[in-house]
């Protein structure tokens, strides 16, 4: 059901803002150089107020992820500026290319409303679906989503 109350949603469905960065490591020796510098890292994020959840991911050979979540983009660039994270930050982008060769930061902030379903709905505990899609910009009206027009080929 499309809803503006996640109370009951996983601690993540909760946040409002959102960190996706990844980097592209050189090798297994950066890794296990950053490998002490990230828990000193996650051990001060996972202390912070508004810290939510957090993920890391691998791409081969070398890339490694994190998606992490936080209740607002305040708390985000709070835990951005702690001593733990600036080092982290000069150790990658040092520019001597000795650690890594690409790197990516996005930020984003989640919309007041969302959809849930089951246990995880305030409303109640149904599975109820929607009625509606969210209109897409040039829609000229509600589009049911049990409109047979309405489903893609």
């Amino acid at each position: 059901m499309r809803t503006t109350d996640f109370s009951k949603a996983p601690r993540r469905a909760q946040a409002e803002a959102m960190f996706i960065g990844s980097t592209r490591y050189n090798s297994l020796k950066e890794w296990a150089i950053l490998s002490m510098r990230w828990r000193t890292f996650v051990t001060r994020m996972k202390a912070m107020p508004g810290y939510c959840w957090h993920k890391v991911y691998w791409e081969p050979p070398y890339t490694l992820g994190t998606i992490a979540y936080f209740d607002t983009m305040e708390d985000l660039l709070t835990i951005a500026r702690s001593p733990e994270h600036r080092q982290l930050m000069r150790w990658v982008a040092d520019g001597t290319d000795d650690q890594a060769t690409a790197g990516f930061i996005r930020l984003y902030r989640a919309e007041p409303h969302g959809y849930t379903n089951g246990i995880w709905r305030a409303e109640d505990t149904s599975m109820a679906h929607i009625e509606e899609y969210t209109p897409l910009p040039g829609d000229t009206g509600p589009k049911p989503v049990d409109d047979p027009a309405s489903e893609i080929r």
